[in-house]
């Protein structure tokens, strides 16, 4: 897999997805406004199954529709609000520890992301 994410990895990223469709069911994806999405390679892709799939995007500014917003204010919270840490890697181990208590689905993801 790529380090990189672009226009050509998003494009496999939503091949992957249609594959994965249900028939006769439409998908709406919403994303932000980075570049890669708007990008004029996707558009035969997006052309050829516009009736299966929809690009929505959220207005240019908009951290409190985006539930990763959510999920990293949590975090900051709960691994590095008043606390002091004297190398990089003592931020980085304690961001990673709150990820790690959350590799598997739960209820607080859920609620962060409004996944009912």
């Amino acid at each position: 897999m790529s380090a990189k994410f672009d226009a050509k990895t998003f494009e496999a990223f939503l091949k992957q997805l249609l594959r994965q469709r249900t028939r006769d069911k439409r998908m709406v994806i919403i994303l932000d406004n980075a570049r890669y999405h708007h990008a004029k390679l996707l558009a035969p892709l997006l052309r050829q199954h516009r009736k299966h799939l929809a690009l929505m995007f959220l207005p240019p500014y908009s951290p409190q529709l985006a539930p990763i917003e959510r999920v990293w204010k949590l975090a900051r919270r709960l691994a590095t609000h008043n606390r002091y840490f004297a190398t990089l890697d003592e931020v980085l181990f304690a961001i990673e520890s709150c990820f790690d208590r959350w590799q598997k689905p739960n209820p607080v993801l859920r609620r962060l992301c409004g996944i009912i």
